[in-house]
């Protein structure tokens, strides 16, 4: 069936230059050409995102000089590309990007005077990405013989909780969102949004954590009751490993909301972990697609699983970096508070946990963390648990989990799974399993993950044959 409005995600690849962008936008101006509606939905221009890190860590440290650096190498990208897509030197959508890197200029030269960089600074300045490369894709659009209006995140309605860097939106954003962007729609006006932005009731510019475009799509798919929302990337689709690591790694045809959550949350990059919740209770479908073959059509995520009886297991996937934190000291680890100091001290912290594992004696506790957060993690929990504890960490772990809802009530997957670890000469430092039995987890040496994923995929003969879930 025709679908009759769409929302488009279009990630940092296709986002890259002049010539990536006017292509995206074809890919929305086809659709549109075909009588359906459409929400353009952008991530900063590839590599931006990162460049704004790193000018703001600049600022802070007091090298305003390689702050600027940054600044008018993005100015000069930014100018470059809104030329190629015709702009004309004087034209509103240049004075506009002027203006915005002006503000940029000023945002970080107000951390180089504090020497302090606060949440809310950084996500005021990280937005820059997404607020930069709206109006070229609006650009694009209006150069293609379509009416485009391009809108912060905050300015199509997506208001938020006040936890910079990782806000979530509040109840009122979808009844905001549906108003704002309508008006535009029934006008035959196509909205682009700056998406991985929101703000807070005061106005605040707040972030919805690494990758958050894709939750701005779903966000806005909810709120307009959309047929579907299309991810386009650089990939076919969601993939059965990491096509870098797996070199007959397959596109999976359909998943359910969970398995891609599952995927997202255990390190497979093509979707935000939280992207699919605000479409669970619609059940608005999402698509993952291919900018490099649009009429390909990827993989499909939708609330009911898609099992076959050769394929318990869709996909394993692994998060790299992680460090384990074990919490060690018999006879204490077995009182009630002191578990809860535990999980209290990683809480306040704002700390990731993708793995916890208890020994039976309950002498120990160990908890598997993004290394980046390990060194926070463990002062935290010093500070707030007895003495006679020990903390201690072991870095350079990653974590592989296999996804796929036919694991549930099958037996043997865990057996093939740890013998295809033996074979490749894996030693397991900690297992995890789901109640959902929609994952089984294990962390092991980081050096070996590579060598431990190629023999799992082929143990569950993920590449062969037809693609997963067919």
């Amino acid at each position: 069936m025709q679908p009759t409005l769409l929302v488009m995600k279009f990630g940092g690849t296709n986002m890259g230059d002049s010539a990536a962008i006017r292509h995206s936008a074809s890919l929305a101006t086809r659709s549109l050409r075909e009588g359906v509606k459409v929400v353009v939905v952008v991530s900063a221009m590839a590599g931006v995102t990162n460049q704004l890190l790193k000018l703001a860590d600049a600022a802070q440290a007091g090298d305003i000089a390689a702050a600027n650096d940054e600044i008018a190498a993005m100015r000069t990208r930014h100018f470059t590309a809104a030329q190629e897509l015709g702009a004309a030197p004087d034209s509103a959508a240049v004075r506009e990007i002027r203006e915005m890197h002006e503000t940029l200029r000023q945002a970080a030269y107000g951390v180089y005077l504090l020497r302090e960089l606060t949440p809310r600074s950084r996500d005021l300045i990280v937005a820059f990405g997404e607020r930069l490369s709206a109006p070229l894709m609006s650009l694009a659009l209006e150069q293609g013989g379509q009416r485009a209006r391009h809108l912060t995140g905050g300015e199509a309605g997506i208001l938020t909780d006040t936890n910079f860097g990782n806000a979530k939106p509040l109840p009122g954003t979808y009844a905001r969102v549906g108003d704002r962007l309508s008006g535009f729609l029934s006008a035959g006006v196509t909205p682009v949004v700056s998406g991985f932005m929101g703000e807070t009731e005061k106005g605040a510019i707040t972030t919805l954590g690494r990758g958050g475009t894709d939750f701005s799509a779903t966000i806005i798919g909810k709120a307009l009751h959309a047929d579907e929302v299309w991810a386009w990337k650089d990939v076919d689709g969601v993939m059965s490993a990491d096509p870098r690591v797996v070199k007959d790694a397959r596109n999976i045809e359909v998943l359910s909301y969970g398995e891609v959550m599952e995927l997202a949350y255990f390190g497979a990059k093509v979707l935000h972990p939280l992207a699919v919740t605000p479409l669970q209770d619609s059940g608005i479908p999402l698509r993952v697609k291919s900018a490099a073959d649009p009429d390909f059509p990827g993989t499909l995520v939708q609330a009911a699983a898609h099992d076959e009886s050769g394929h318990p297991v869709k996909a394993v996937t692994a998060i790299r970096n992680v460090s384990l934190v074990t919490v060690s000291g018999a006879g204490e680890l077995g009182i009630p508070e002191v578990v809860s100091g535990v999980f209290n001290a990683i809480s306040r912290e704002n700390v990731t946990l993708l793995m916890v594992s208890q020994s039976s004696s309950m002498s120990n506790v160990s908890l598997a963390v993004p290394s980046s957060d390990a060194e926070r993690a463990i002062r935290a929990l010093r500070a707030g648990l007895p003495q006679e504890l020990r903390v201690e960490e072991q870095s350079g772990v990653a974590v592989l989990a296999i996804v796929g809802s036919g694991m549930r009530g099958q037996k043997g997957v865990s057996a093939k799974l740890f013998k295809a670890l033996a074979l490749a000469d894996v030693n397991i430092l900690m297992i995890s399993q789901g109640s959902s039995e929609l994952n089984i987890s294990v962390a092991l040496d980081g050096a070996q993950v590579d060598d431990a994923t190629r023999s799992v995929h082929a143990a569950f003969d993920l590449g062969g044959g037809e693609a997963a879930g067919v």
